[in-house]
This record gives C-alpha cells, structure tokens and sequence, in this order.
C-alpha cells in the first residue's frame, strides 16, 4: 500500500514527533511534548503507511487569529514520495484560516514562499559551554511566584496570539527553571532554562534591555549550574547577538521565521531568546 494515512496524533504520541526531531539534530527539552501538547492537542498530526509512522507535523491554533507550524519531518527511506506535501497541506488545514508562522531550515524557504510564507528574519542558534555565575541580585525572583496575568501580558508584547495554557506547563513542569527580573516592582523581563538532549536551552530569555537579560540569564545559569547551554536569537536584535557572544557562544545553525501573513506589531528589541523553533 501506498496511500499515506493522516489522523491526529494523541498527546502520549507526540514523543514521537521530538524523538524524530532530535535525530534531525534540533536538540529538544526533555519534557517538551507534554508542554506542546497543553495549547491545542488537535494539532499534531501523523501519517501512517501499514500501520507504521512515515511522517509527522505540527500545526499549533493559537486562538482564532494565529497558528504556528513545526515538526515537518518525513522518515527519511520514504522522501521524495509526495509524503510530505500530504501531511502539509492536512496541517495547513487545520490552521485556516489563521496566519501560519514557522521556522524553517534555511535551505527549504524558498518551498516555504511557494507556499506563501514569507521571510521576516532569521533566528540563530548559539550555543556553548559556560560557567554558572554568583547568585542573582535581590530584583530576581522565581517565575512561577509571578502572577500569570503578568506573564501573559508581558508575552504579548513579543508573541502574536495569547498561549495561556503554553505558558502555564512551560514555567510549571518538573526541570524547567523560571527567572524573573523585578524593576521597582514592575516586570522587566523573564526567561525559562530547561535540559535538552544535549545541554540546556534558554527560551524565552525576554527583556527590556541587555542589561536585564544578562541579569535574567545568569540568574537562570546560577540555578541550573555550569555546563553547554544554547540560545535561539532573532538575528535582528543586534544587543541579543551581542549577547550571545559577550558569553563566548558560537552559531550553531540558522533558521527562516516566516509568516503566511500580518501579524501584530512585535517588540522583537525584547526577544533575547526565542521560546521554541517548534512551537515559536
């Protein structure tokens, strides 16, 4: 048979989707498929020939108005089949009529614009080892003692859609270790770190200025401990990238952030860290 079968994926089934994406090389959390499940369980899609994975997609409704596509991965005997435009256009299914945005590999945006995304920056991996600083300054305190509301409304100055439920299981789940930078008791900034196959990545890392993003950061490594961490930045903040190698980090790989469409104005000044190129 080769008639590709397409049904959504249960949320027990998305490990999948991470494991393939590790042999991909994009170095998932450990406890990420629980987290991508929280904000639309419907959105994982499988296709299936005799009875055995072949493909995988992910195509996340944030609301009514966004959606964010990842996890486009085909099983690697079976490309070049047509396989992978089937669980596509499923996916982009899902989302209408919604603006898709993705972070595709450089070497695919010029399929992606076919399918009418468009450029709107690249992101870059850093990555590298470093060591844990002293312990924060008095105006750090734990995350999840921030009030969501707070939170939420923080992220969207930085994320297209409302992701409530996201950000819920991204600060709260076992090994995800939040930070938060208080300015005369206002919120200043916040990031998350949490172990991936290999090391750590920090995202979202999101401040009003470098400086309270290196204070979050090492913050965040303080509680964590020395060792390889990776930081996802949006090559167009130019303190982000200074960043990133004011710590001694490396580009590890680039990728496309693309959207089908408007989305509402973003501070990408305060993005020092991408949450997630799966998720966005």
């Amino acid at each position: 048979m080769n008639d590709l079968s397409i049904r959504h994926m249960r949320p027990d089934e998305i490990a999948l989707a991470v494991d393939w994406a590790a042999a991909e090389g994009w170095n998932p959390g450990l406890a990420d498929a629980a987290c991508f499940a929280a904000e639309d369980p419907h959105g994982f899609f499988i296709g299936e020939l005799d009875g055995r994975p072949a493909a995988v997609v992910s195509c996340v409704n944030y609301g009514a108005q966004f959606a964010f596509l990842g996890f486009y991965i085909v099983r690697p005997d079976l490309r070049g089949r047509g396989h992978g435009l089937k669980i596509w256009n499923a996916a982009i299914a899902h989302a209408h009529p919604r603006v898709i945005g993705l972070d595709g590999v450089v070497a695919q945006q010029a399929n992606y614009q076919k399918s009418g995304f468009a450029l709107a920056y690249a992101n870059v991996r850093y990555g590298g080892t470093v060591a844990a600083p002293p312990a924060p300054n008095a105006d750090i305190v734990a995350l999840a003692d921030v009030p969501a509301a707070r939170i939420e409304a923080d992220d969207a100055t930085v994320f297209p859609a409302p992701r409530p439920a996201f950000l819920h299981a991204w600060i709260n789940t076992p090994g995800h270790l939040g930070r938060a930078l208080l300015r005369d008791g206002a919120l200043a900034g916040w990031g998350v770190i949490r172990p991936c196959r290999t090391g750590r990545k920090i995202g979202p890392l999101v401040a009003d200025d470098r400086a309270g993003a290196e204070t979050i950061l090492s913050a965040l490594l303080a509680s964590a401990g020395s060792g390889e961490i990776f930081l996802d930045v949006p090559a167009v903040n130019r303190d982000a990238v200074a960043l990133a190698a004011g710590l001694g980090l490396s580009p590890v790989f680039e990728t496309a952030r693309m959207y089908t469409g408007a989305i509402p104005p973003l501070r990408i000044d305060r993005v020092f860290g991408v949450t997630t190129f799966e998720l966005g």
